[in-house]
């Protein structure tokens, strides 16, 4: 195989993409409006991530064989051979290198480059390059430095392709999601879906309407590809975003204000609680339709935003009694779901003196939960953001946020 002659390592790596790309718009309509983004982008990554060539020098060996030499490969200043046809018999030296990885890599021509190349001779038995060197002197130090002279040809460009492929491979997940977040956008447009898919919801302030669709890893880990099991995709009333985060800090605001003013909270019920952050709640925001309150109880202790007849938003008050209280109350939130994007918060009334301690006790307990998926970006250092999905179906994902305040008796 002859080394760095091949394809560049630029043209190679836009053909990658496109294959990626291919392979991503080659999926249904419904399997890519239905799947976990993340799942599946992990399974394109697992599949598609190069697999970078290492040679292994400390792991190197040597054996010999002997064989028969023609005069023609003897150096003639030396050897005063007549007849370069006839063979002669001579020890060689075999250095065996072992690698790992995909080593046809090794045949692009990387980016930058050196104006060198190598023929190397391969084990793929034994996933070794076998340098052999022809022991004409029996001189040790003539063939170390031989050795070290084939090493050097064979690793001329090793370092760029290396880098080459650490490139790729780092962008593979935004390339992906990108890949697919934009096949994604050309199925809602064809379809005339995207009108359908916000809850028409404002601030009173005169903020603009926004409607999206929120956006839904890999070492040795087998990650097969999602099954979605749903035939059509249905448009489904999604919370934007950028309202949800909105509610989320008046939540954390009236939090904050409960704990520097005890007075407020002293002697108050979980309903007692719910019913002031609704009331700093409700006026900040009001539905595009005509459909009364925006802001909802479900529960003595719930806060919630419907529209039409599906819960989009959903907020349970509790005083903190424990792991296994807080795990329930998600599975409560959970129940009042049936819609993919919903968003859900728990909003913690912590009473114990030591507060940090129950904040591990959230992150770690929320992670065996079988609904949950990943953690998301922490906004404070009392609010926490999770994704979680349905009960029953991983592609229909939920945003969970947690929010806890430290209100001691």
């Amino acid at each position: 195989m002859k080394l760095y002659t091949g394809n560049y390592f630029d043209s190679f790596s836009e053909e990658y993409r496109n294959k990626i790309s291919g392979e991503i718009n080659s999926q249904t309509d419904a399997y890519i409006l239905n799947v976990n983004i993340d799942d599946y982008t992990a399974h394109l990554i697992q599949k598609y991530i190069l697999d970078v060539p290492e040679f292994h020098f400390d792991k190197v060996y040597v054996d010999t064989v002997e064989r028969d030499i023609p005069g023609s490969r003897f150096p003639q200043h030396e050897f005063m051979i007549s007849d370069t046809s006839k063979m002669f018999r001579k020890e060689v030296i075999v250095y065996h290198i072992p690698y790992t990885g995909n080593i046809e890599l090794l045949q692009l021509r990387p980016n930058p480059m050196t104006l060198m190349s190598y023929e190397a001779n391969f084990d793929t038995r034994q996933k070794c390059i076998l340098i052999e060197i022809i022991n004409f002197y029996n001189d040790p130090e003539r063939i170390k430095s031989q050795y070290n002279q084939e090493v050097n040809y064979l690793t001329s460009n090793y370092g760029n392709i290396r880098s080459n492929c650490e490139t790729l491979n780092n962008g593979l997940e935004a390339t992906i999601k990108h890949s697919i977040d934009f096949r994604k956008q050309q199925i809602l447009q064809k379809n005339n879906l995207l009108s359908s898919l916000g809850v028409p919801i404002k601030k009173k302030d005169g903020i603009a309407e926004t409607f999206s669709i929120p956006n839904p890893k890999l070492k040795e880990k087998i990650i097969v590809k999602p099954i979605v099991y749903e035939k059509d995709f249905k448009p489904e009333p999604a919370l934007d975003d950028n309202n949800y985060q909105k509610m989320l800090k008046i939540i954390n605001d009236v939090g904050k204000n409960f704990e520097r003013l005890p007075s407020t909270y002293k002697g108050k019920s979980e309903e007692h609680i719910r019913d002031h952050i609704l009331l700093i709640l409700d006026p900040n925001f009001e539905l595009g339709s005509a459909s009364g309150e925006t802001f909802n109880k479900i529960g003595k202790t719930d806060i919630s935003l419907r529209y039409d007849s599906s819960v989009v938003f959903v907020a349970e008050c509790k005083y903190w009694k424990g792991e296994k209280v807080f795990m329930k109350t998600i599975d409560q939130l959970l129940s009042y779901l049936t819609w993919r994007n919903s968003k859900v918060a728990v909003i913690n009334f912590v009473q114990n003196a030591e507060f940090t301690g129950v904040l591990e006790k959230v992150k770690l307990s929320i992670q065996m939960h079988s609904n949950y998926l990943k953690e998301l970006r922490q906004n404070d250092e009392t609010w926490f953001n999770f994704k979680f999905h349905l009960n029953g179906d991983r592609n229909r994902e939920l945003d969970l946020a947690v929010i806890s305040f430290h209100l001691p008796k």
